[in-house]
């Protein structure tokens, strides 16, 4: 941002004007790069208007007031889209440079619910920590990030962006933007986008040796009914499910561990591995899982904002990438095992690593000697109805 010679674009959930994002030699807010960057290029910032009842965060007043404090005495441009359905809202979180550069991931510029200015081991004991991902990316498909936010800043504000060229090619990676952009939600889009569904779908159901996701929820009956099925009839010997999540999610912690419950009940032949990550050698604090990251078959890579629930995959405005680049699928998993597991990963094959180091670390009691351990689990008597009922309806 600092560098931007033509726009600054932001989309988010919310934003905290006062969210610093340098904390040393000294402390520069999110209000302060963008005032900064907005006297130089046009800074345009779009967020969820809010919840319309006050019971949930950001309210819509919420959301009016963190605006306002944002463009005091700005040139930052900035607008609350309304657009979405009710009991839903628009959680992409994109960040978009001169059509050049783009960030797509799972952070917000924000501390509500959670500090994200936050690294592994995570062990400030002050606080609780905060595990995400984020893409940086350069190229093509940034024009196609570009376009998404056009189109609903212009739905939203009126105002029609123009169009950025189409960068050069800047790697070797494939990339695709992929969206839930619920129907009739936006002119330009009147039957919707639910592209990040069909991605995942068809990766689910393709895959013959490893799916590893960590996500924050995991709600969504239509992707548990693909791994369900992938645990009764495994398609290979050395088939295995990976997941981390959340110890706590800030909601439905019952929709997951019900769905949860499903897929355990179909794992006859131990192939599904779930676990929770902390902070080495403590309880407490936990480490907040927000990262929304699949890696199937180390072939396919994919990392966004969207949530394993019903609210991302139909409901909420959302954006991922998608990429066939299988160095850089394995490279990002390897990183991720080995941060978790607090050993190099890179070069050893899937399964050897779950059958020992995974496993080792699920069966482990506390104190734990990695991040990586077991996910508390919710009585079965009340997890089986809770997940595929309640993941219809409840907001995440």
């Amino acid at each position: 941002m600092r560098g931007a010679r033509s726009f600054v674009h932001i989309a988010g959930w919310t934003i905290a004007p006062d969210f610093a994002l340098e904390r040393t030699p000294t402390v520069v807010t999110l209000r302060d790069l963008l005032a900064e960057a907005a006297t130089r290029v046009e800074t345009r910032v779009l967020v969820w208007a809010g919840a319309p009842v006050p019971v949930m965060h950001p309210s819509r007043a919420e959301a009016r007031q963190l605006m306002e404090n944002l463009l005091r005495g700005t040139a930052i441009q900035g607008a609350l889209d309304h657009r979405n359905r009710p009991m839903h809202c628009h959680h992409e979180k994109l960040v978009i440079v001169d059509g050049t550069v783009a960030f797509v991931g799972g952070i917000d510029l924000t501390d509500l619910g959670g500090d994200r200015f936050d690294g592994a081991p995570h062990l400030n004991a002050k606080r609780l920590g905060w595990h995400d991902v984020a893409a940086r990316l350069s190229g093509p498909t940034v024009a196609d990030v570009t376009a998404h936010f056009a189109m609903r800043w212009e739905a939203t504000t009126g105002e029609r962006l123009a169009a950025v060229a189409v960068p050069a090619t800047a790697g070797h990676s494939r990339v695709q933007m992929v969206r839930t952009v619920p129907e009739h939600t936006y002119p330009a889009l009147p039957r919707g986008d639910f592209s990040i569904l069909e991605s995942f779908m068809g990766a689910l159901r393709g895959s013959s040796r490893l799916i590893y996701l960590e996500n924050q929820f995991l709600w969504s009956v239509e992707l548990v009914a693909v791994l369900r099925e992938k645990l009764l009839r495994p398609p290979t010997d050395d088939f295995r499910i990976c997941l981390v999540l959340p110890q706590r999610p800030n909601s439905g912690k019952d929709d997951t561990r019900g769905q949860l419950s499903v897929l355990k009940e179909a794992d006859h032949y131990g192939r599904l591995l779930v676990g929770t990550i902390g902070p080495p050698g403590r309880k407490q604090p936990p480490v907040y899982v927000h990262a929304k990251v699949g890696v199937i078959d180390d072939e396919l890579l994919i990392v966004g904002s969207a949530n394993l629930n019903e609210h991302s995959l139909f409901n909420d405005t959302e954006v991922n990438l998608v990429t066939d680049d299988r160095v850089l699928a394995r490279s990002v998993r390897e990183r991720l095992w080995s941060e978790h597991l607090g050993q190099d990963c890179k070069g050893r094959e899937p399964v050897e690593v779950i059958e020992t180091q995974w496993r080792r670390s699920l069966s482990s009691a506390p104190p734990y000697a990695t991040a990586l351990r077991p996910l508390p689990s919710v009585s079965r008597r009340s997890s089986r109805l809770l997940g595929p009922i309640k993941g219809l309806v409840v907001d995440g």
